[in-house]
């Protein structure tokens, strides 16, 4: 039987590894572009959170490193500074950016669909542990999202939509393409 889109365990067969993940607690390897990287702890880790409606992630920043705008759309999420310093923001439907500079012991809540991001302006390494109101809210980057869809969205839209050439359309989707193994 599946809840959720995720199979539910028979009651006599269900033990406490359901109900745990250790893979939080170190920081994780970063190796792209952005100097980010997001490690979740959501259903698709920890198959006891099916039909509880939270999960957890840890970002962890290069310094410098940035966790690009996107959007979770099934949940809020609420960020707890572990290390470091970020500046942080969101913006609203009616495009009003709510920003804040936030170091090791703040809390900043980002409302469910609303883009966002959050930037180590800092010379060290920082992270967080995010929380979320969702077993698996979903994550999607807006410039991945529009630059490496398949199919491809057209070239004539994103021309259009950010006032630049087919030449510079090109080299973002190849800066954003991912890397061949």
């Amino acid at each position: 039987i599946k809840v959720n889109g995720f199979p539910c365990k028979d009651e006599a067969n269900v033990t406490e590894a359901d109900f745990f993940y250790s893979g939080l607690a170190n920081p994780g390897v970063i190796n792209n572009s952005v100097g980010s990287v997001a490690t979740g702890a959501n259903v698709e880790k920890i198959s006891g959170l099916n039909t509880l409606g939270v999960s957890l992630a840890r970002i962890d920043y290069a310094p410098g490193g940035l966790n690009p705008p996107h959007t979770h759309p099934r949940a809020t999420e609420i960020i707890f500074v572990l290390d470091g310093e970020l500046d942080v923001g969101f913006i609203t439907t009616s495009n009003k950016l709510f920003s804040k500079s936030v170091k090791k012991g703040d809390i900043f809540v980002f409302p469910r669909g609303l883009v966002h991001f959050q930037k180590n302006n800092g010379d060290k390494s920082a992270s967080v542990i995010a929380g979320f109101n969702s077993q698996l809210p979903g994550t999607q980057s807006i410039a991945v999202t529009l630059f490496t869809s398949t199919p491809a969205v057209p070239d004539n839209v994103l021309t259009k939509t950010f006032q630049i050439g087919t030449k510079e359309v090109d080299k973002i989707k190849n800066k954003l393409a991912p890397k061949k193994t």
